[in-house]
């Protein structure tokens, strides 16, 4: 009995360490930002309020390595962008 219940209560940890804020996933953008490729965690909003109006999102990833490897097509960041 008392093994049945701390599976139950791994279980229900397990439950709620995947739910929780802290195991969302992050998103990884690349922008075109004042004329500047960048690769960036924050959402449009928020590159505006850094960056200024400027801002234009060429490709969102899940992966920074895929925001990385895009970016590097595009010259990479730093590079010069419309």
């Amino acid at each position: 009995m008392k093994i049945k219940a701390l599976i139950i209560a791994g279980m229900l940890l397990g439950v709620l360490c995947l739910a929780s804020p802290s195991m969302a996933s992050t998103e990884y953008t690349v922008y075109c930002a004042n004329g500047k490729i960048e690769v960036d965690t924050r959402n449009e909003a928020q590159m505006k309020s850094a960056r200024g109006s400027n801002v234009k999102v060429l490709s969102k990833f899940n992966f920074k390595t895929d925001a990385d490897n895009f970016a590097k097509k595009l010259g990479g960041v730093g590079a010069k962008c419309n």
